[in-house]
């Protein structure tokens, strides 16, 4: 099968690699084509319209709402072309109302549209057992089920356009409180003389620890003893956008979210203190360095 693919960054080059691996033929595009020269076997494309005029079936894997404004109503954009017969996975975390928007315009250009964002970093794209939440049009969901077997563990189909969305919004926020309070959780053990690599040991094998923090630990560590680690999965930078999200999200619906905004003013503070660029788990770090 063709498939196109849009936006080649971390997570869409172990995406790209994984749908080549079970056998597909893929044709991409990604903003700065200079970074995925090295990709094998993969035809290169000049435009987002480009990789629509090739493929029936494209996925879209980008970072944000700019990214998605380029790559949508841009010149050269998705919605330039007519895109009957076309099917749009989009994988971009965004708001419920941008997906909304982003699948109207597909809709009016003839194509179809599912949101399809995942649960997951590189390595479970690499190995295609990512999460899929998906939502929209059934039909095009039961198009779209084969392309994302190759891709996940699960898939969950959630309903109209705009759920898939708030389900992934709703999934990153505990994920993203946890970092922060992981950080202070070892300075009250610090400063009881406790070292960081037993009280992160104890932490991370409790009750209170979530999954990721197992495959976090080596990482926060090396960050809280010798000023710099090799992780960057998901950056701060990335993760203050999702937290803005999950706020105007909870807003949207008439929910107060306290706790998720008092995580994203923490985690602005990190990157205002130059962690931007590094990994959302390093927060933790970050975090007890302040006590």
């Amino acid at each position: 099968m063709l498939l196109g693919l849009i936006g080649v960054g971390k997570m869409g080059r172990a995406i790209c690699e994984r749908l080549k691996e079970t056998g597909n033929e893929l044709i991409a595009w990604n903003r700065s084509p200079e970074k995925i020269a090295d990709l094998e076997g993969i035809k290169m494309a000049a435009t987002p319209a480009e990789v629509a005029l090739s493929a029936d079936i494209i996925i879209s894997v980008l970072a944000n709402d700019n990214a998605t404004q380029i790559v949508y109503f841009g010149e050269g954009g998705l919605t330039s072309i007519p895109l009957n017969d076309k099917l749009i996975i989009e994988i971009c975390t965004t708001s419920p109302e941008r997906v909304i928007e982003l699948e109207n315009a597909i809709k009016e250009k003839g194509g179809q549209f599912v949101e399809a964002p995942v649960g997951g970093t590189v390595k479970p794209a690499r190995e295609g057992t990512l999460l899929g939440l998906v939502a929209g049009d059934k039909d095009a969901f039961e198009r779209a089920k084969p392309v994302l077997r190759q891709m996940t563990r699960r898939i969950e189909y959630l309903g109209e356009t705009g759920a898939a969305a708030a389900m992934k919004l709703a999934i990153n926020l505990p994920l993203m409180v946890y970092w922060g309070a992981l950080g202070e959780a070892v300075a009250i053990a610090t400063k009881k003389d406790i070292s960081a690599e037993q009280a992160m040991s104890i932490l991370v094998d409790s009750s209170g620890a979530i999954g990721a923090a197992k495959v976090r630990c080596q990482p926060i560590l090396e960050m809280m003893q010798e000023g710099q680690s090799a992780a960057s999965n998901f950056t701060m930078f990335n993760a203050i956008k999702d937290m803005k999200l999950m706020v105007g999200a909870a807003q949207s619906m008439g929910i107060e979210s306290p706790i998720i905004d008092a995580a994203r003013k923490t985690a602005e503070d990190a990157a205002e203190d130059g962690w931007a660029a590094h990994d959302a788990s390093l927060l933790a770090a970050w975090r007890s360095s302040k006590f």
